[in-house]
């Protein structure tokens, strides 16, 4: 059985180190999502955030600050968590979908990149960076045969 889906999710740790979560990869609404479950907390981010990630990072080409952020409070300029809200990323605005819950992106999206062999990330107790690894396979729009 693939790993990355409801059935059988990863089990990661955020990039402190400090919590572990499960993510997989779904469909919500009839979209492809990233699912995210911390506690009993569901979160959905869109799964086009796993290459468009990958391919911002491979063009900034260096280590980027995450900046993890509520939704509620305002993402630090220039770090992954303000792109992933910005009205300038192919999404043109948030990757999250939960209105609410929408934040956190450089929280828990970056480990799965990690996991899948397409990211470094930083494990330090705060201010983690990230960076593309530029020989990574390709994830065309989230293939659940990753694992």
């Amino acid at each position: 059985m693939t790993e990355g889906t409801p059935e059988r999710p990863w089990l990661l740790r955020t990039p402190p180190l400090s919590s572990e979560y499960e993510a997989w990869f779904d469909e919500a609404g009839g979209l492809p999502v990233l699912a995210v479950r911390v506690g009993t907390t569901l979160l959905h981010y869109d799964r086009a955030a796993i290459e468009d990630l990958r391919a911002m990072l491979t063009a900034h080409g260096d280590w980027m600050e995450l900046g993890s952020a509520d939704e509620q409070k305002e993402a630090r300029p220039g770090t992954v968590e303000a792109w992933a809200r910005s009205p300038e990323n192919p999404r043109g605005g948030w990757y999250g979908l939960k209105k609410g819950l929408r934040g956190r992106f450089a929280m828990y999206v970056p480990p799965v990149l990690e996991h899948l062999g397409l990211a470094e990330v930083e494990h330090n107790p705060r201010s983690n960076r990230m960076r593309a690894v530029p020989s990574a396979p390709v994830v065309a729009g989230g293939d659940q045969s990753i694992s």
